[in-house]
């Protein structure tokens, strides 16, 4: 796989970044690589993406964690969690883009720490009808 895009963030820190992008995380960059400008062109402020990132400060050998790091809460097998310690780190997040300029999106809702790498973008379904 090969990244797309990289995540420009206030957030450095894992320990101290959001649970979830709802949760209080700051407006961030999406700056696509230019050799996929063509693949971001239609993408317009409003849009609402899935973005598919590589959690690459992730455990991949953890396999159980406690649900948001409390340890209160029952070991729980990661498949049934929204860890970023897994075997396959894939972060799945939805954004609503606020500003484009040039192959850089400015989003809303994403709580990846500054340098995640992007590997896909997909556009939030709307209705059957819509599509």
């Amino acid at each position: 796989m090969r990244p797309v895009a990289r995540i420009e963030s206030s957030l450095t820190d894992r320990a101290t970044a959001p649970k979830q992008g709802d949760e209080g995380a700051p407006p961030s960059r999406l700056v696509f690589a230019h050799e996929f400008a063509p693949a971001a062109a239609d993408v317009r402020p409003g849009d609402r993406l899935v973005l598919l990132t590589w959690l690459h400060e992730a455990d991949r050998d953890v396999q159980a964690v406690h649900p948001r790091g409390d340890r209160n809460r029952p070991s729980t097998g990661v498949f049934s969690t929204r860890s970023p310690d897994r075997p396959n780190p894939i972060g799945l997040h939805t954004v609503t883009v606020t500003a484009v300029e040039g192959t850089t999106l400015t989003v809303t809702g994403l709580e990846a720490i500054d340098g995640t790498p992007v590997l896909d973008v997909k556009p939030v379904l709307g209705e059957v009808a819509e599509r």
